[in-house]
C-alpha cells in the first residue's frame, strides 16, 4: 500500500550501506519506525527482524508479515466449517446495525455527508471488523491469525477508498475505483525461521528495552503528523468507536503527536534515541528538508558513536509534483551510518564446557541462493566447532552451500537431493565469473526483467520451465518473491513475482561475484544424491561429514513432500542417525545441525540419541529480555563426535 515516506525506492541504497559498513556477522535487524514494514520485510530474508510503529494499523501489518513465518492454519475456524476465511468474510450476508461505525460515519448512509466509502463497501468493512473481533473473543482465531486477517483488510481498503492519496480528505465525486467491490487478497509471508518480534510503542521508550545488531531509524521528517493522514485506517484497525470531529471525521490524536514532528522537541528526542540505542550498527534515513539539519544529525551520531565510522550518503530526488524544479533538484534523501562500541548479540554455548576459540575471520561468504534453512547466520558459531584439519569435507545436505563454501579442506563433496540447485552450483563452479554475469544480464535485457515488470517475469518463468537451464534459474530467483525458489509437484518453478522488492541489484551482483570467486578457489565436487546413497566407505579418520537435514519437528517447503521432492519423516531420521553411528564406529568425524525442540515440540528420538555425543547449543534467535530463550523458540544445536575444534 502507498504510504508517506515509504522507503521502497531506497531498499537497494540501504542494502548497499549495510554491505559497505557491516563487516561482522550481524544477526538482529530492527526497524524502529516501520510504517507499513517494507524495510523490515525486505531484510527478513537475511536477519531476525524486530519491527515497531506507534500507529496500531501499522503494527497489525507488521505482526502479520514480520512476526508470522507462514500463512496461519485457522484450525479452529475449520472445526466450525469455515475452511476459507477470506471467502466467508467477502461473501457472507449481513444486515446493517447500529454497531456499523464506518457505515454510519464515513459513507452516505442515513444522511451522512462523508464520502470515503460507498455504503456497500463501508458496511462490508464493518461486518469484517465485527466478525474478527467476535472470532478473537470466542478463541476461534489467535493473535497472529487475527493480525493476518486484519492486515489483509487494511491492505484492501485503499483500493476502494474515495481519496486522492491519504485520508486527510475525501473526494466530492465518486472515483471509479471507489465504486468497485472490496476484495481480500492473501499476503505473501516470508519464512526466515527466526522468532521475529513486533511492537506498538513509542520509539524512545522502546529503545531502552531492546537490543540487536543493526538499527534502522526512519523517523518523521517534518511537522506533518501521520495519524491525521491515516486516521481511517487507524480507526478500522482499532475499531474503538472514537469521538470523531470535523468535516473529515478525524479521530482525537493529541497524545499521538510525534516528538519528531515538533521543531522544539526533535533534537532532544533524536539525541536520546541514539544515546540509548543498544545496537552496534545504526542507519538513519532523513531528508534535506527535515526539521533536523545534516550537521545536527552528524553531531549527535558522533557524540554517541565511533566518530571515525561516521558516513553520510546523499541520494538526490525530485520533490513530488514540485513547481520549483530548481529547488526540487537540490533536495536529497540521506542515509547516515555510525557504529557504536557495542558487542554483537551472537554467542556459542556447549553443555560439555569445551572452550571454543574464535574463528580466524568474521567475514563469511554468503551463498547467492536464498535457501530455506540456510546456515549463513550461524556460520560464526558452527565453523569454529569443526576440526582443525580436514582432508575431505562432506556437505551431505548442502542446499545453497553456505557451509561448504566457508570450510577449509583439501576436498569438498557437496550432495543434495534437489537436482536444480546442484546444477546451478555446479554450473557456477565450471563457468567464469564474466560468463555468468553476461548470461544473467542478457536474460534481464531479453525479458525486460525489473522490480515492476511482472509480465516479463512470468514469460521468463515459462521459458525456464521448458528449458531448465541452471543459470536461468538463478536469474529467475533474483526477481522472485523473497529471492526464494519453489517448485510444484511437477517440478515446475512456481515462486511468484517479487514486485518492487526483488531484482539483480549491484549488491546482489557483488555477492554473486564473491561467491563464484571463492568457489573457483576450492576443490569442490557437486553431486545430486539422496544421503543414504553416498559412498561413506571412501572416508577415513581425517574426514568430516557435516549434516544439515530437514528438521523432523519443523515444517517447511523443503520437507513437506509437496514440492516434487522426497519428504523427511521419522524413518529418514533414523536412517541418518544410524549412518552417523556407523561413521563414529569407524572413527570418522561428523557434525549434525538440528533442533531439539521447536514451538513446544521435542524431537525425542534425537534427544535420546544425542546423549552419546557432544551437544553445542547455538543462539538461533534472540529474545528482548535478559534470558536466552523464550517460549516457542527453536533450540538449535550442533551435535559432534569429537572435541578437537578450530583454534
Amino acid at each position: 500500500m502507498r504510504f508517506i515516506g515509504s522507503k521502497v525506492n531506497l531498499l537497494d541504497n540501504i542494502q548497499e550501506v549495510i554491505e559497505e559498513n557491516v563487516k561482522d556477522d550481524a544477526h538482529v535487524f530492527m526497524d524502529l519506525f516501520s510504517g507499513t514494514g517494507i524495510v523490515g520485510e525486505n531484510f527478513k530474508k537475511d536477519y531476525q527482524v524486530l519491527s515497531n510503529d506507534s500507529l496500531y494499523f501499522s503494527y497489525i501489518l507488521l505482526k502479520a508479515k514480520i512476526e508470522n513465518n507462514s500463512i496461519p492454519n485457522f484450525s479452529e475456524l475449520k472445526k466450525i466449517g469455515i475452511k476459507e476465511p477470506l471467502h466467508y468474510l467477502e461473501n457472507e450476508e449481513f444486515e446493517i446495525s447500529h454497531e456499523f461505525f464506518l457505515t454510519h460515519n464515513y459513507s452516505p448512509y442515513m444522511g451522512c455527508e462523508r464520502m470515503y466509502f460507498t455504503v456497500e463497501n463501508a458496511s462490508r468493512i464493518d461486518f469484517i471488523r465485527l466478525t474478527l473481533n467476535r472470532w478473537k473473543n470466542e478463541s476461534l482465531i489467535n493473535e497472529l491469525e487475527f493480525a493476518y486477517l486484519l492486515a489483509i483488510l487494511i491492505e484492501a481498503v485503499p483500493f476502494i477508498s474515495n481519496i486522492s492519496g491519504t485520508y486527510g480528505a475525501y473526494l466530492k465525486h465518486w472515483d471509479k475505483r471507489a465504486l468497485g467491490k472490496l476484495k481480500l487478497r492473501t499476503l505473501d509471508i516470508g519464512n526466515n525461521h527466526y522468532a521475529n518480534k513486533t511492537y506498538n510503542e513509542d520509539a524512545n521508550s522502546l529503545i531502552e528495552k531492546v537490543y540487536g545488531d543493526i538499527l534502522y531509524i526512519d523517523p518523521p521528517y517534518n511537522g506533518r503528523q501521520y495519524i491525521s493522514n491515516y486516521h481511517l485506517l487507524e480507526t478500522i484497525a482499532l475499531y474503538d468507536y472514537p469521538e470523531i470531529y470535523g468535516k473529515t471525521g478525524l479521530r482525537p490524536y493529541v497524545e499521538s503527536k510525534s516528538l519528531y514532528c515538533q521543531k522544539k522537541e526533535v533534537g532532544n528526542a533524536f539525541n536520546h534515541l541514539i544515546e540509548k540505542a543498544n545496537f552496534r550498527h545504526i542507519l538513519v534515513s532523513y531528508s534535506s528538508e527535515g526539521l533536523l539539519l545534516e550537521e545536527e544529525i552528524e553531531s549527535i551520531l558522533k557524540s554517541h558513536g565511533l566518530p571515525e565510522t561516521y558516513r553520510i550518503y546523499k541520494m538526490p530526488y525530485r520533490k513530488y509534483k514540485s513547481k520549483h524544479k530548481q529547488e526540487a533538484s537540490e533536495l536529497h534523501e540521506y542515509i547516515f551510518y555510525i557504529q557504536k562500541d557495542i558487542a554483537l548479540t551472537n554467542s556459542v554455548k556447549s553443555n560439555k564446557k569445551i572452550e571454543v576459540g574464535k574463528h580466524k575471520t568474521n567475514s563469511y561468504i554468503k551463498s547467492p541462493l536464498n535457501y530455506v534453512g540456510g546456515k549463513h547466520k550461524l556460520l560464526n558459531q558452527i565453523v569454529p566447532l569443526f576440526p582443525d584439519k580436514i582432508d575431505t569435507f562432506v556437505d551431505l545436505f548442502s542446499g545453497g552451500f553456505n557451509v561448504g563454501i566457508n570450510v577449509n579442506a583439501n576436498k569438498i563433496i557437496a550432495t543434495d537431493i534437489n537436482t536444480y540447485v546442484v546444477e546451478v552450483l555446479d554450473t557456477m563452479k565450471k563457468t567464469s565469473v564474466e560468463e555468468v554475469i553476461a548470461h544473467i544480464e542478457r536474460r534481464i535485457e531479453e525479458y525486460g526483467l525489473s522490480k515492476s515488470n511482472e509480465e516479463g517475469f512470468k514469460a521468463f518463468r515459462n521459458y525456464y520451465n521448458k528449458t531448465k537451464k541452471p543459470l536461468d534459474l538463478y536469474t529467475l530467483i533474483c526477481y522472485s518473491f523473497n529471492y526464494q525458489f519453489r517448485f510444484n509437484n511437477n517440478q515446475e518453478y512456481n515462486n511468484p513475482f517479487g514486485r518492487e522488492r526483488s531484482q539483480f541489484s549491484p549488491a546482489l551482483k557483488k555477492k554473486l561475484v564473491l561467491f563464484i570467486e571463492a568457489l573457483h578457489e576450492k576443490n569442490v565436487q557437486f553431486v545430486c544424491s539422496e544421503f543414504e546413497h553416498f559412498n561413506f566407505s571412501q572416508l577415513d579418520q581425517n574426514d568430516l561429514v557435516y549434516c544439515d537435514p530437514p528438521y523432523l519437528i519443523t515444517t517447511g517447503s523443503y520437507n513437506d513432500g509437496n514440492r516434487g521432492f522426497k519428504d523427511w519423516n521419522r524413518l529418514q531420521e533414523i536412517k541418518l542417525l544410524d549412518i552417523l553411528d556407523h561413521l563414529n564406529s569407524k572413527g570418522v568425524y561428523f557434525a549434525l545441525s538440528n533442533v531439539l525442540s521447536h514451538k513446544g515440540l521435542e524431537n525425542e528420538l534425537l534427544l535420546e540419541w544425542s546423549k552419546k555425543y557432544n551437544i553445542h547449543h547455538l543462539q538461533h534467535s534472540y529474545s528482548n529480555s535478559s534470558h536466552n530463550t523464550t517460549r516457542g523458540e527453536s533450540q538449535e544445536v550442533l551435535i559432534t563426535n569429537y572435541t578437537n575444534y578450530t583454534k
